[in-house]
């Protein structure tokens, strides 16, 4: 491992020589071939072993031909973030580039989507994702090429905007996939579709590309695959976990009605601060009570809103609630139990109205192949080792790459190492945890996480583009499962 270095940005190897990295990168690819154990398939196991190192070898060359542009993309973008469903000039640079490497681009889908189809003869279609959107944070990393970018937000606000959901790194990574892809046709077969969805934060964007016929206008992939970066996992380490990897997201916002007055005349009022207090604990029995203590669940009320003044008693508070879940089951019982909650503190409270439940934003649970992940896991392994292969286990953050696997595409999402093993090493030892993804201080290590998002990119595409779809279809469920 390597850890970045002050003048990594002022100097890196792509401009002063052959870097520390660029060489550990190459090391890397050869340990790996060595460690894998890739099955022989019917050679001998020194066959297999030299075939494979021929090729990793040759995969390094071909992702450090394209690293030096991948970079430049990478800190371009980092510099101009732009917020969901406003990724204009992300998206023209992103279609720019793949037209340029003869992919057949088409803009404007679902908004601000972008499909780029490379067809390479008969074979599977595997679809290959990255989001284009960043967020509204203002970033604190101090790094010389930090987003100072300023934005009005859909409410009007002005807001700091910031990659800080790694998504400058997807695209990088993205675009030095395809370059390599394009250039070696020779190593695979079929339909590359790539797809640049908007507005991933707001979980609308890959619902928005279907409805506009993503799986319609173009070809249907056999397959799906994406990548996040994570920075609780090294640099050169690749994360995976198979079935449930991420939960669905559930946004509600409730609204309470009660009969405002004077502070000091509360026997007049109907107070909906405290029905709205009282539905806030009242909820968390639902896990508790409700929930089988097997079966991950999540309700938080992220704020509470009420009054303009602190002697008058409103008449009306609004609640906003994030709900997570991961399977249908538990997903449908929450929903419904918040309703019959709100409902019944309101009876309680005597209310004359009762509450409103807008449910305003959703997306299901993401859900890995089962079959596909494992198959996968050893392709990855042998491409940076079996140790730099990490179990991962499902989180309770969303994102709607969801939407894909319930059109019936099987999927493969899986996680890029991008922090830096010394202070990962040193944050575990004090029990703390580095900067997370959406905090202002989120920093990947692109150097040399692009090369391993580069490198295992390719791998995983070649590995699905090298038979028919029906050898696709083997490697993948029988039966999708979902939300």
């Amino acid at each position: 491992m390597i850890s970045r270095m002050k003048t990594q940005v002022q100097c890196s190897g792509y401009f002063c020589g052959i870097s520390v990295t660029q060489v550990l990168f190459f090391m890397a690819l050869m340990v790996a071939t060595v460690f894998s154990g890739a099955a022989a398939r019917g050679q001998s196991s020194a066959q297999s072993s030299a075939q494979s190192s021929a090729q990793n070898a040759a995969l390094a060359q071909q992702v450090e031909a394209i690293y030096p542009e991948a970079q430049m993309l990478y800190l371009d973008l980092h510099e101009h973030p732009e917020l969901s469903g406003h990724e204009t000039r992300t998206a023209e640079i992103m279609a720019g580039k793949l037209r340029a490497l003869g992919y057949e681009v088409t803009e404007h889908v679902g908004g601000t989507g972008v499909v780029a189809i490379l067809k390479n003869g008969a074979g599977p279609v595997v679809m290959l994702r990255t989001e284009l959107d960043a967020l509204p944070v203002t970033e604190e990393t101090g790094l010389p090429y930090a987003s100072k970018v300023t934005a009005k937000d859909d409410s009007g606000r002005s807001v700091g905007v910031m990659h800080a959901c790694g998504h400058d790194v997807h695209m990088a990574t993205l675009f030095g996939t395809a370059a390599v892809m394009a250039k070696t046709k020779d190593t695979w077969h079929g339909t590359l579709m790539l797809v640049g969805q908007p507005a991933e934060e707001v979980i609308r964007g890959a619902k928005a590309m279907v409805d506009d016929g993503l799986f319609t206008k173009f070809p249907r992939p056999d397959v799906g695959v994406a990548l996040h970066d994570e920075n609780g996992i090294a640099v050169g380490q690749v994360g995976v976990t198979p079935g449930y990897s991420k939960a669905a997201a559930d946004s509600l916002r409730i609204t309470v009605y009660g009969k405002g007055g004077h502070g000091a005349r509360p026997e007049s009022t109907i107070d909906p601060v405290v029905m709205a207090a009282s539905i806030v604990v009242r909820l968390q029995s639902i896990i508790s009570r409700e929930i089988h203590p097997g079966d991950a669940a999540v309700i938080t009320v992220g704020y509470i809103q009420a009054g303009t003044k602190n002697n008058i008693i409103p008449d009306h508070a609004e609640m906003g609630l994030t709900v997570r879940s991961y399977t249908p089951e538990v997903r449908q019982h929450l929903l419904a139990a918040i309703e019959r909650v709100a409902k019944a503190e309101a009876m309680a409270s005597g209310a004359d109205k009762m509450p409103t439940v807008e449910h305003y934003e959703s997306t299901g649970a993401v859900y890995n192949d089962t079959k596909l992940t494992q198959h996968e896991e050893a392709v990855l392994a042998s491409v940076v080792g079996k140790n730099n292969v990490v179990h991962e286990p499902p989180l309770m953050t969303s994102e709607d790459w969801a939407v894909y696997v319930e059109q019936g595409i099987p999927g493969f999402y899986y996680t890029l190492g991008v922090a830096d093993p010394q202070k990962l090493a040193a944050a575990h030892a004090s029990h703390k945890e580095l900067p997370s993804n959406h905090s202002p201080l989120f920093a990947p290590v692109y150097q040399p996480a692009l090369h391993t998002g580069i490198a295992t990119e390719v791998s995983i595409l070649r590995d699905l583009l090298k038979g028919s779809s029906a050898d696709v279809k083997k490697v993948t469920e029988e039966k999708q499962t979902g939300n």
